[in-house]
């Protein structure tokens, strides 16, 4: 069989063609760079919601979504439209990936088609293999071990409120989760003190807990693990907790309702924080349970804002790794007040 043809080579400093499966295969200096680009996008969308010279046109992404999502496919579709590409979902039902075609039947036949990969699912394995098996960028949009595109967005979210990471405490109540390993390895990259209070039997992977140690460690960081989240969250800067049930895991879900029981992240826990703490979610939050909703849409909530900025951030990282190193765009396409593009 024909060999997959090979990936084009990147100038130096560049992240052409690189794939993101886990949050660990961008180096903080890497991680800058995205929000860099994240800020700049950002702040010229704010204006007129467009960008005026779209620097993605032509360019098509393939969304293969095997969970059920919000936030990731509407701003990863919306965000390619905004940078002037396109973006096509395709579902396990229709594709049937590892089971009507091969992954890397189906990664051989993509990489002929689009410019790059967006994958969620549940097996990491399967983001890996398709990552392995294409040439074109392959981005895990989640799977069960790692969410690399919502830690990103996460730590953006925080060095938008506080300026740096550098000696803030991040403070993750709940499970060691797929969220929380990617949180991790972000933000200790970024000089971050990260700590995760679990139930016992809730713990992250250790082969995260070293890597990310690893990071904070050469970067002023730290990582703290631990039972009690009274004691998780004295001092912390950001309080963090996601839904006790992912997906995937829904037969347990009553018994992660008694173990989590003691986690929920309400007022009262808040204050042992204090007022200057603010609130992540990573939604879809379940009022009441996790979090709630005096805690969520209060004023130390910045769980709204964090959910936007998955939207500036992932396109931040697709013309990172899609778009032409120095070009802000195509100089021969411009959009107009209205939002058609013509040309210049």
């Amino acid at each position: 069989m024909p060999a997959s043809r090979p990936r084009s080579v990147a100038p130096p400093g560049s992240l052409r063609g690189r794939d993101l499966i886990s949050a660990a295969d961008l180096t903080p200096a890497e991680v800058r760079r995205v929000f860099a680009t994240a800020a700049d996008l950002k702040a010229e969308f704010s204006v007129g919601r467009r960008h005026a010279r779209p620097p993605l046109v032509r360019r098509t992404l393939a969304m293969l979504f095997e969970r059920p999502s919000l936030r990731t496919r509407v701003t990863f579709e919306a965000g390619m439209v905004q940078l002037g590409g396109s973006a096509i979902q395709l579902t396990s039902g229709n594709v049937g990936w590892g089971v009507r075609e091969s992954i890397a039947d189906v990664a051989r036949n993509l990489e002929g088609f689009v410019d790059a990969i967006v994958i969620r699912t549940g097996p990491h394995e399967v983001a890996v293999e398709f990552a392995e098996r294409a040439s074109i960028p392959v981005v895990n949009a989640l799977t069960l071990h790692e969410h690399p595109c919502q830690a990103l967005a996460d730590v953006f979210t925080i060095g938008e409120e506080f300026g740096s990471l550098e000696g803030r405490i991040i403070t993750f109540v709940g499970d060691g989760n797929n969220v929380f390993h990617s949180l991790a390895l972000v933000a200790a990259g970024q000089g971050a003190t990260v700590r995760l209070a679990h139930p016992n039997g809730y713990g992250p992977d250790p082969a995260v807990v070293a890597a990310a140690t690893t990071l904070a460690l050469a970067n002023g960081g730290r990582l703290e693990i631990g039972r009690d989240p009274r004691e998780a969250v004295d001092g912390a800067d950001i309080v963090y907790t996601d839904a006790w049930t992912s997906m995937g895991l829904e037969a347990e879900t009553e018994a992660r309702r008694e173990a989590f029981e003691a986690y929920q992240v309400n007022a009262t826990l808040l204050a042992v924080a204090g007022p200057a703490a603010r609130v992540l979610h990573c939604l879809p939050a379940h009022r009441g349970e996790e979090i709630t909703s005096s805690v969520m849409d209060g004023p130390q909530s910045l769980i709204f804002r964090q959910s936007e900025n998955r939207l500036h951030v992932q396109k931040g990282l697709l013309v990172e790794i899609l778009g032409d190193p120095g070009d802000p765009g195509d100089p021969g396409l411009v959009v107009d007040a209205a939002g058609t593009v013509g040309t210049a």
